[in-house]
């Protein structure tokens, strides 16, 4: 059984506080108040009342820390420590009634990564990891899968919508992932992606145009789990650029290929 450290703690009583309304929410989603940002992108009174309760619990227990987070945006800290988080990653699976979204909270220092938590309070599924401590859900280790051939992988993704670029390369993409692994499910939570190719739940994903607190927690998790994580073009910057890759190790390269290769002439920037 793992004891997880001090930070884990803080984002852990900050996501259980944040939970316990947001699942009365779902329970009565009908009721929620709704605006609409952009085509098929919601924002709920649920997302700023959660986001509010994250910011509070953890600025009193780090109050040196700045935050980086979906609705309130960047906020500077006295140090050089921040906070990245998203208050419900899947909010459109949350206002539709569908049992699949979570908060998810990750610690950065320096502009390093240093740990992540995702908790998906229906199922409370807690998924954490600190750096060189290993990754867990709940009190139980996590390691990625040892799938070892394509055709036997389970992938997962998310598909671009409304008027967001890059729907040609993906349908290339997704139709090249259809036809080698074992299939490809779409979610519609990057984070709980993350957390389940971290669980060997899939044995990879990927995904583009997606922002720093959709993936923040999630790239520690699946790092620590043992998993590979980079942007599709085999770089770092997962968290500032366009795109994102996690896997187990033995794919990496056979599923960074395979993505690659079908879209090979187009731009990874992923603009149609």
């Amino acid at each position: 059984m793992a004891r997880p450290g001090p930070l884990i703690n803080v984002m852990e009583r900050a996501a259980r506080k944040a939970a316990r309304p947001l699942m009365r929410d779902f329970g009565e989603v009908e009721q929620l108040q709704v605006s609409v940002k952009g085509p098929g992108d919601f924002v709920s009174e649920a997302d700023r009342r959660t986001e509010s309760i994250l910011r509070e619990e953890l600025h009193k227990a780090r109050p040196e820390f700045g935050f980086l987070m979906e609705e309130a945006g960047a906020v500077a800290g006295s140090g050089g420590s921040r906070w990245i988080v998203d208050p419900i990653d899947g909010t459109t699976n949350f206002l539709h009634g569908i049992p699949h979204f979570a908060i998810s909270i990750a610690a950065e220092s320096d502009g390093e990564l240093v740990a992540g938590l995702i908790f998906e309070p229906l199922r409370n599924e807690l998924f954490w990891a600190e750096r060189g401590q290993g990754a867990y859900m709940n009190r139980y280790r996590l390691r990625a899968s040892e799938r070892g051939r394509l055709a036997d992988a389970l992938l997962a993704t998310g598909i671009p919508f409304g008027a967001r670029a890059g729907k040609k390369a993906f349908a290339t993409m997704l139709g090249a992932a259809m036809e080698r692994t074992a299939g490809v499910r779409r979610f519609g939570a990057a984070s709980l992606d993350l957390a389940y190719v971290a669980a060997g739940r899939f044995d990879g994903f990927w995904e583009v145009g997606l922002s720093p607190w959709d993936v923040a927690a999630g790239i520690v998790i699946v790092r620590e789990a043992g998993g590979m994580v980079s942007d599709l073009g085999g770089g770092s910057d997962m968290l500032h650029g366009d795109s994102i890759l996690a896997t187990n190790p033995r794919l990496y390269n056979d599923i960074r290929k395979l993505l690659t290769e079908a879209v090979r002439g187009r731009s990874l920037e992923f603009t149609d």
